[in-house]
């Protein structure tokens, strides 16, 4: 979608000058018949042209992202896929080119098409207020597509395979297209009713041609409005993509991190008993932190259910636990409440809602004595909510203190040992204790655990096409910003010749293409940064279903939007300067090219 806007943007930078020229075209004798096949054979040129170009480009990236030029399609899909493409780029031509010259065949004049100045009414949809509907009716599907009884991917169990609702991604889609629609509207506000605010920002590099350079603004606001939305929507593109790409791996990493449970862990056989002390023979070489882990069952009612018992002050050197993990407070203050009370447990709210739990209840579970081997009670008080912890199921558990469980059955036996490593040299720490351990504990790590986990969409591999995704959206804002300004500005050579002869100086000229430049910069830029945040949220949010667990919050890519916006700024400031540059020519040379 922003690729075509890109295109008409590009074919409607010179809609006036085709207009002008079909109209001398017409003065001359041609009928409106060979003037409408002059505009078509035009429009199939470029869309031919263009089409067969971005299928060459798409085989390039298919061959390096992919390693086929077909992204994986075969025969006849192949095939089907890139005549679609054509087809798109043809139509896209279409519209651009021959649909305007159409409309004006049929509804204008030879004189009315050459004129130069005259006023243009505003589009249907600012009349009737289109964009606000939009942003209002995006607002409404987002609030029942993110509510807490609304699933976007539905997966049934024992069933092999999952449904996806796509109507969520509706508000997103409405929310991309009103707020175009809207800055749009607030662009040509600007520049149609804000002349003193822009001849003041301008003045630095125009001087006394400042407030003739908001009327030149004024007068070309359509086209600069145009060139200020679609760097907004690159931006905002490059800004959403990105931080769902972000947000996803650093869920899948939290995925990896929940099943592992840390960097290494080291699990006993079934029948090995050994204590806590233990741990310190583990701590080798690239060991940061070694923590001790229980794993016993107990019964809660008939319900059979995993229960960890860990050391609260510490347990947050070897893993991560994140505040989403947990319900009734942040992961800080509930590991608080295990060490200040020991007998404190947090339980699934599955159980809080089976036995109507409220913070404080004593909660009695049946664990098996060490000494006699048969279950007693022992009582707990319930201190909140547990999601999701590091080794756990995704059903429902318990999380407790530690030293309390082994006070109460006589054992204090380790089921696992969470091996903190810093992140770095995984792999070689796990090989080696797998060699001095081995048979006697299984021994894993998270750089396993990372590629071969499969328990939520996370675990999919979509890194081919992220790369294309991004490196399009890098080249989008580039061409968005830096090739719409430059065929805008090319446009108006005869505009910049007229004002040399009648007296402006080099630097003047030089001012007034510059401040164009820095309007499309600063609009489209803090546009896209709005949009692009305000889509980032909306897209985290509805798809929040397909994480698991959820993210606690965004990742946000500077360093890739720090490249997107520096290309974008590198483009729109080249073309400024080399139409600054041709601004400089002796005007009768350009007057005689025109």
């Amino acid at each position: 979608m922003l690729a075509a806007l890109l295109t008409a943007a590009v074919a409607g930078a010179g809609a006036d000058r085709r207009r002008r020229e079909q109209a001398l075209l017409r003065t001359r004798g041609l009928r409106p018949r060979q003037v409408a096949a002059l505009a078509g054979a035009e429009a199939a040129v470029i869309g031919a042209t263009g089409g067969l170009l971005g299928l060459g480009v798409a085989a390039v990236a298919g061959r390096i992202a992919f390693g086929t030029a077909s992204f994986g399609a075969r025969g006849t899909s192949a095939g089907g896929w890139f005549a679609l493409s054509l087809v798109l780029g043809l139509l896209v031509a279409g519209v651009a080119v021959l649909v305007p010259a159409l409309r004006d065949l049929r509804g204008g004049t030879v004189a009315a098409a050459r004129r130069v100045v005259g006023r243009a009414r505003s589009p249907w949809w600012m009349r009737y207020g289109v964009d606000l509907i939009l942003l209002a009716v995006s607002l409404l599907v987002f609030r029942a597509s993110s509510g807490n009884q609304y699933a976007l991917v539905l997966a049934p169990e024992g069933v092999p395979s999952i449904s996806v609702s796509y109507w969520a991604f509706l508000g997103p889609a409405l929310l991309w297209f009103g707020s175009a629609l809207l800055l749009y509207r607030l662009a040509i506000l600007l520049l149609a009713h804000g002349r003193r605010f822009v001849a003041r920002l301008t003045r630095p590099l125009t001087g006394t041609l400042a407030g003739t350079t908001a009327a030149s603004m004024s007068r070309r606001r359509r086209p600069l409005a145009r060139a200020v939305v679609l760097l907004a929507l690159a931006i905002a593109f490059a800004a959403s993509t990105a931080t769902l790409n972000s947000t996803y791996k650093q869920q899948a990493e939290v995925d990896a991190r929940l099943t592992n449970g840390a960097d290494v862990t080291v699990t006993e056989s079934p029948g090995v008993s050994v204590g806590p002390d233990a741990g310190k023979a583990l701590k080798t070489a690239g060991v940061r932190h070694v923590e001790p882990l229980q794993h016993r069952f107990a019964y809660v009612g008939a319900d059979l259910q995993d229960l960890y018992g860990v050391q609260p002050a510490s347990i947050a050197s070897a893993t991560s636990l994140q505040d989403a993990y947990f319900v009734g407070g942040t992961a800080k203050s509930l590991m608080h409440k295990l060490t200040t009370r020991p007998d404190s447990i947090l339980v699934s709210q599955e159980t809080v809602k089976d036995f109507q739990l409220s913070p404080g209840d004593t909660l009695n579970l049946r664990l098996q004595d060490s000494r006699t081997k048969s279950l007693h009670t022992v009582p707990f008080h319930y201190a909140g909510v547990v999601k999701e912890f590091p080794t756990a199921p995704k059903d429902s558990f318990f999380v407790t203190n530690a030293s309390y469980v082994a006070k109460a059955t006589g054992s204090d036996a380790i089921g696992a040992f969470l091996l903190d490593t810093s992140g770095t040299g995984q792999k070689s720490v796990a090989a080696e204790l797998r060699h001095r351990l081995g048979t006697s504990a299984n021994v894993t790590d998270i750089t396993h655990t990372r590629a071969t986990v499969g328990s939520s969409l996370t675990s999919v591999d979509l890194a081919g096409l992220t790369r294309i995704e991004l490196g399009f959206a890098v080249l989008l804002a580039a061409a968005s910003g830096g090739i719409v300004l430059a065929l805008g500005l090319a446009e108006r050579r005869r505009t910049f010749a007229l004002t040399t002869v009648l007296g402006a100086t080099k630097r003047q000229l030089r001012g007034l293409v510059l401040s164009e430049a820095v309007v499309t910069t600063v609009g489209g830029l803090a546009g896209g940064a709005l949009i692009g945040w305000a889509l980032s949220q909306m897209l985290v949010k509805v798809l929040t279903g397909i994480f698991d667990p959820p993210p606690a919050t965004i990742a946000v890519p500077w360093g890739y939007l720090a490249l997107t916006t520096g290309a974008a700024v590198v483009a729109i400031g080249g073309s400024a300067l080399n139409a600054a540059r041709r601004s400089s020519r002796p005007p009768v040379e350009e007057l005689r090219d025109l």
